[in-house]
């Protein structure tokens, strides 16, 4: 059989030299022919250009934009995280000496008794008393509790906050009143079970304290709801809080000016992880709270949103500013964000408003310059303390508490000790304290609460309920009157004294059954709440009854009620539960379709009702706003 190659040689003779580079001579050519027909576009059809899009970018949105907040970020950017975060969590209480419960949703103990083992509850090396997590929801000194607190917006790692500790609805506890709260975990959002729950972002833990008016250790229905009770300072964010600027536009350009403006008025310090503003993409920007306002995110979140985009004409923009102020003193406050946010520079444009006739330009002002630490500022801000509105007066004496050291602030508060209106006073006690002025005096009562010695004509007792335990004693030597003899507490507590004796025999028992025990104390309340609240050690061995802060706080109380104490009695009302109930009531925060929720985050709610079981918290109670009660006799 002949082979294709054979038969190939045969019609194709080998050429010789010359016949082969005609050969690639010719092949050249048509090579070159064919490129320039394409070029042409004789032989092969162009693509035609794909049409443009009408469509606009889904995640743009239009601002509307006040006349005095043009130029500034806000006018390009809106703010994720500025509200609060309510965050919620179940916790166990312990101590209650038989007033606890077993009852509870039974998902609710599955959850708590997976908690406790996961915490060493159980393991013999660190709960060498036996316990085990059954035995420990079990027990009568135990109750399982539901924990609320109000994260401030954007706050750090470390952040405290004030908790709202209170029994699950249909419980069979019968009072919190004495009990310590375990370490428990926190998450925004509904409380919920199961493996599809919010990521923790805080925790709580510590002593509660319930309404301190009532008989510790009653538990007869009355009017006084003892499954509620606070934990002052009880809160810690353990995470972050990310705040993110948001573009109205999607522009790298704009992101790029907008981050390098916050970084330029925000630098980087000492002790932060990363820039202030960094940019995630042409849509997002990424905020960083600074170290020196880990304690006012709110105002470093305003200070952003009114920083001009360009940073160059401070005073011009200061000028405008200004002059939009007094043709609109509405805008009063928008005004005295970007007087702020433009920094000392402004100082010079505003420093004639501090004496303005019109009240909204003049105070729009004084909070800018106050805030900006000029020295200028303190004589017509503690002129404004001294008189005009009761509004006006204390914001005037909370702005002087917030500035530098002056000795003239700390000389100028001082006599608003004994103003005449009880919240001007208090207002002058809490800058004072803030200022750290040696005229307060302040005891530590063993780590539990402290004593504050207010010099001052008029006795006052004021109690604090948020913040650090604090209870205030104003006037120069206020002491419990004497003779007297006081019965109280189902005769658990009594205190007796005749009319020259210098010292008070106090008599007191722990519990029905307990040893009693009689000591002398100092009748000066300056001496006898610290001897309530202090616990006899052998490091401390000076008398003292132990009492917890709530304790304290209800024995002054009763001896006041009697009349054995004359002064007025003020108790700041529990903030905690106010701003629960303010933001359950604002609308319901609608994550903007533009925030696209990243893949790897946990859900902050369950979408299938099969996966875990939801315990709703009991419905709100109304409270007043925050602010002070006289308690009545």
């Amino acid at each position: 059989m002949t082979s294709n190659a054979s038969i190939l040689r045969r019609t194709c003779p080998p050429a010789g030299p010359r016949r082969r580079r005609r050969l690639v001579l010719g092949l050249v050519a048509s090579a070159i022919a064919a490129l320039g027909l394409v070029g042409c576009g004789e032989v092969v059809e162009k693509v035609p250009p794909r049409p443009k899009q009408d469509r606009v970018n889904p995640s743009n949105f239009v601002l509307d934009v006040d006349p005095m907040m043009r130029g500034t970020i806000a006018s390009e950017t809106v703010v994720e995280g500025l509200a609060p975060v309510i965050v919620r969590g179940y916790g166990l209480v312990v101590g209650l000496k038989g007033t606890g419960g077993r009852l509870m949703p039974a998902e609710v103990r599955a959850a708590m008794v997976q908690e406790l083992a996961r915490r060493g509850i159980g393991n013999p090396a660190t709960s060498p008393e036996g316990w085990t997590p059954a035995s420990l929801l079990d027990s009568p000194d135990t109750a399982v509790v539901i924990v609320e607190g109000v994260v401030p917006p954007g706050s750090t790692t470390d952040t405290k906050f004030d908790i709202r500790v209170s029994a699950l609805p249909g419980t069979d506890v019968t009072s919190l009143e004495g009990g310590r709260l375990y370490t428990c975990d926190l998450r925004p959002g509904p409380l919920l079970v199961g493996s599809r729950q919010a990521k923790i972002i805080a925790e709580a833990k510590g002593n509660l304290f319930i309404n301190p008016f009532v008989e510790p250790g009653a538990t007869q229905k009355d009017a006084v709801n003892r499954l509620v009770g606070r934990i002052l300072d009880g809160g810690r964010v353990t995470e972050d809080i990310t705040i993110k600027l948001k573009l109205a536009t999607s522009s790298h350009t704009r992101a790029r000016t907008i981050q390098g403006a916050i970084n330029s008025s925000f630098p980087r310090e000492s002790k932060q992880k990363t820039e202030t503003a960094r940019g995630e993409n042409a849509d997002s920007i990424e905020l960083c709270v600074p170290p020196s306002y880990e304690k006012k995110t709110e105002d470093f979140i305003q200070l952003v949103r009114h920083l001009p985009m360009e940073v160059s004409a401070t005073e011009a923009t200061a000028l405008a500013v200004r002059n939009a102020l007094i043709a609109n003193p509405g805008a009063n406050q928008a005004a005295m964000w970007r007087f702020r946010a433009l920094g000392k520079r402004a100082l010079p444009i505003i420093q004639d408003l501090y004496t303005y006739g019109e009240e909204d330009p003049r105070m729009a002002a004084l909070e800018a310059g106050a805030a900006l630490d000029d020295a200028l500022v303190v004589q017509p801000l503690l002129t404004m303390a001294g008189s005009g509105t009761v509004e006006n007066r204390l914001r005037a004496i909370e702005l002087l508490g917030e500035m530098g050291f002056n000795p003239d602030i700390d000389l100028g508060l001082r006599p608003l000790l004994d103003d005449t209106d009880v919240d001007v006073r208090l207002a002058a006690y809490e800058a004072l304290v803030e200022r750290k002025d040696p005229a307060i005096g302040i005891m530590d009562i063993g780590g539990k609460f402290d004593v504050a010695l207010v010099p001052s004509k008029d006795p006052l007792i004021y109690v604090a309920q948020s913040g650090r335990p604090t209870i205030a004693v104003f006037g120069d030597a206020p002491a419990v009157e004497r003779p007297l003899t006081y019965f109280g507490w189902s005769n658990r507590l009594m205190v007796k004294a005749d009319a020259g004796d210098e010292q008070l025999q106090v008599f007191y028992r722990s519990s029905p059954d307990a040893r009693p025990e009689i000591q002398l104390a100092d009748p000066r309340l300056s001496e006898f709440i610290p001897f309530l609240g202090h616990q006899m050690t052998v490091e401390k061995p000076y008398p003292g009854l132990g009492l917890s802060y709530g304790e304290t706080i209800g024995a002054l109380h009763q001896l006041w009620r009697a009349g054995y104490i004359k002064s007025d009695f003020k108790a700041e009302q529990d903030r905690v539960l106010a701003a629960i109930i303010r933001s359950q009531k604002e609308d319901e925060q609608v994550v903007r379709p533009e925030f696209e929720p990243d893949e790897d985050e946990t859900p902050t709610a369950a979408t299938d009702a099969s996966d875990l079981a939801t315990i709703q918290p009991p419905p709100p109670v109304e409270v007043p706003a925050p602010g002070r009660d006289t308690v009545p006799r």
